[in-house]
């Protein structure tokens, strides 16, 4: 056999199995072939690079977004620039969420691949930020299983709008917060999160032209918040689509206006064209605040430690 997959598919045909069955009738002898053999074919498998999981912070008013671009300044870009330094090898990023130009991230998650690391992973976290600059940082780097993937192994993301109502704006939200100086009922903002809770077709709240091909998401949470002075609208879903949460929360707060109901804000939610929805909101009011690996059950310790560390009471899990 050439390779290991050749054999895995030999082994599940009805050949293999009949094989196997005269292995059996030979007894431990044969057994004992069987598996041997198994042994020395998976020994010459080529071996998995590790991985590592890294933890970023980052304010993203002044980047183009995550992805690297040419003559652009990126996230993406600064911080493989900064890791390649480090490293002595350019590695290939994966991000849980690719964030657009403006939005920012509390606790981001990345992951790269690399056969050797000649240094500690604390070491690794320390070098990295001492040659970024000071709107991004890596919070942590931890070894993950063999063929970790940021973005494929996510289970859920959950995202934070923070919205400033009232006549007067706050310079200190400035580029932190979405100034909205119109009318507002809180109720109505709590009605329509309330519905989103399930899964849905959200096609009317990302772009026309779109790279998705699929645009059922599952909501897990939805609901807003009031911290003070700010209103934040909390969501966590399986996946988003581009400017999915942006488009949401300018509906959401059309129908806070009295400008759409509740009820039509609910058909929305059945494929509607995206030009039924609301405005695209700004970026610099959207957060990427958390990324859930593992088991669903982990999620209300994730969010606690997360909110815990932000300085804010964790969201209903």
């Amino acid at each position: 056999f050439g390779n290991i997959a050749a054999v895995e598919r030999f082994q599940r045909s009805p050949e293999g199995k009949a094989l196997l069955r005269s292995m059996e009738k030979r007894g431990l002898i044969g057994l004992a072939y069987w598996h041997n053999g198994m042994k020395q074919l998976s020994a010459n498998r080529p071996p998995r690079v590790p991985s590592v999981k890294l933890t970023l912070e980052y304010e993203g008013g002044d980047f183009s977004g995550w992805a690297a671009q040419p003559g652009l300044r990126t996230v993406e870009g600064e911080l493989g620039n900064a890791l390649a330094t480090v490293l002595r090898v350019e590695v290939k990023l994966s991000v849980a969420g690719r964030t657009d130009a403006g939005v920012h991230a509390w606790r981001q998650v990345a992951s790269f691949a690399v056969e050797d690391i000649a240094v500690e992973l604390p070491q690794l976290v320390g070098a990295t930020n001492a040659l970024l600059p000071p709107d991004v940082s890596v919070l942590g780097a931890e070894a993950v299983d063999d063929g970790f993937d940021a973005r494929r192994d996510a289970v859920s993301r959950t995202y934070c709008y923070r919205v400033v109502p009232g006549a007067v704006r706050r310079p200190l939200e400035r580029g932190r917060a979405l100034w909205w100086p119109h009318q507002m009922d809180e109720q109505r903002l709590e009605e329509c999160a309330a519905v989103l809770t399930g899964l849905h077709d959200f096609t009317a709240f990302t772009p026309v032209r779109s790279e998705h091909v699929r645009f059922e998401r599952e909501v897990i949470r939805a609901e807003w918040c009031r911290r003070g002075e700010v209103l934040e609208f909390w969501i966590e879903a399986d996946m988003f689509m581009r400017h999915m949460v942006r488009i949401l929360v300018g509906t959401m707060l059309e129908v806070s206006g009295g400008r759409r109901t509740v009820e039509r804000f609910i058909e929305l939610l059945h494929g509607a064209p995206r030009p039924e929805a609301g405005a695209t909101q700004e970026p610099h009011g959207l957060y990427l605040a958390s990324v859930l690996y593992g088991t669903v059950p982990e999620r209300s310790r994730v969010l606690t430690n997360m909110s815990t560390s932000m300085g804010r009471s964790a969201p209903k899990a």
